[in-house]
């Protein structure tokens, strides 16, 4: 049963604190501060207020040592003195809750829609573990998307993760928001870490739009906000999953960017000393994105399932470069979305040669999987004889496996740009017919 409006007001009060802990500012610089008197009070991870009341500076414990402890600022370092009071306050109560649903909230549970939102009766731990490995169930049941490519050859099953690969500007935010409203869910969280401020209200009113916001959670720090905040994020986006998910339902997770969360990450392990690897990421970058996707999946009995869709932002199409490279390995398929399709105008501009969903072939039956053999056979013939094609080197005839990928690519072309509102049984009708013009068509035995 859902507590009442005045049993959460109560929690809420509960948790106030009438007195804190006070150390001093003896250090700042660079946005880190350094503070004397808390050592022996503060955990990592806690929060302080640095300054006079009226107009304080907030800042979170990166590290610790024996007579100090160092701060990471959330906003500008000006004005701090040498003496300032540093108070530690007590950490924030993140409780997602059924009111949520249709708002845009804070990493730390706050609203961001200008109107006021109240906590729910149970608290969550933002880095929480995993369900048990052993007691988790299965992959679930194929998922209707409403988008043809994802409905046959790139099929999302409930309880799987997959990522998304792409550079800026290829159609990523656009494709998000048709699988927020397409995939059948009964609770949609999105977690939008980094984004462009500017960007947060058109991917709410013009993206996700009144359709999606009305199962949709959104939590949301923007790009100007302090590392810790960006982080913390992604981490409050699959709390507010896993609390939904614990209720029973079937949550779809649509988390952009794990690029941003590690850059977040790399930002805060630098700053407390860490030392950098590949390419600038430090090694707990790897650990953090696995525990961070580990939590999405399938559930234990008596629980929903979190189906994850996560974006990663790759330079060039590099799918070495670290972020996608230790993403890839944790996860039950991914999807790239190539440049090069986008320009001809197909959209979603999937690379399908590069894809691939692990859901397969238990996803599909037989029949179907014999279908979606025949479309990558065609494709991966066009792409390797394409420049032969567009050059006019090729003669017809000369291939018979390259005539049928010709015959078939423009149909094929067109499938995966469809949407369909037949569902799965809709859209490999369409592959089919797509695939028939690959195949020799009868001759009239009509008389003259």
């Amino acid at each position: 049963m859902q507590p009442t409006v005045f049993e959460k007001m109560s929690i809420a009060l509960d948790a106030m604190r009438a007195t804190h802990r006070v150390g001093r500012v003896t250090e700042a610089t660079g946005g880190m501060v350094h503070v004397s008197g808390l050592s022996e009070f503060a955990r990592l991870g806690d929060r302080v207020r640095i300054g006079a009341q009226s107009a304080p500076v907030k800042a979170e414990v990166i590290r610790i040592d024996r007579g100090s402890v160092q701060l990471m600022l959330q906003g500008a370092e000006d004005g701090l003195l040498v003496g300032d009071p540093v108070i530690l306050e007590p950490r924030p109560r993140f409780a997602p809750d059924e009111s949520w649903i249709g708002r845009v909230v804070d990493p730390d549970g706050l609203p961001l829609d200008g109107r006021p939102l109240l906590a729910g009766a149970k608290a969550r731990n933002l880095r929480a573990d995993p369900p048990p490995p052993q007691a988790r169930r299965q992959l679930g049941t194929r998922l209707e998307t409403g988008l043809a490519i994802f409905d046959t050859m790139l099929p999302i099953v409930r309880g799987q993760r997959i990522g998304l690969f792409s550079g800026s500007g290829v159609g990523k935010s656009t494709l998000l928001g048709d699988l927020a409203r397409g995939v059948n869910a009964d609770v949609i969280v999105i977690g939008l870490v980094g984004e462009r401020g500017r960007e947060l209200r058109h991917f709410v009113e013009d993206v996700l739009g009144a359709e999606g916001m009305a199962r949709a959670v959104v939590v949301a720090a923007t790009s100007d906000r302090a590392p810790q905040l960006r982080r913390r994020c992604a981490w409050a986006a699959t709390a507010v999953a896993e609390h939904f998910r614990d209720e029973g339902k079937q949550v779809l997770l649509l988390l952009d960017s794990v690029t941003r969360f590690a850059e977040a990450h790399r930002e805060l392990a630098s700053t407390a000393g860490e030392a950098s690897g590949l390419r600038g990421y430090p090694a707990t970058t790897g650990p953090a994105i696995a525990a961070l996707s580990e939590r999405a999946g399938p559930g234990v009995p008596g629980t929903g399932d979190i189906t994850a869709i996560y974006t990663v932002l790759v330079a060039g199409s590099d799918m070495e470069e670290p972020v996608a490279d230790m993403l890839r390995g944790v996860l039950d398929g991914h999807v790239v979305l190539d440049r090069e399709i986008a320009e001809r105008g197909r959209f979603p501009a999937v690379n399908m040669l590069r894809s691939v969903s692990r859901s397969l072939p238990k996803a599909a039956t037989d029949q179907e999987n014999v279908l979606i053999a025949e479309a990558r056979a065609m494709m991966g013939a066009y792409d390797r004889a394409e420049m032969m094609i567009q050059a006019g080197l090729y003669t017809p005839g000369s291939d018979a496996a390259i005539d049928a990928a010709i015959a078939c690519h423009i149909p094929l072309e067109t499938f995966m740009a469809q949407r369909v509102q037949g569902g799965i049984a809709s859209s490999f009708a369409a592959l089919r017919k797509a695939l028939s013009y690959a195949r020799p068509q009868p001759r009239s035995t009509a008389k003259r």
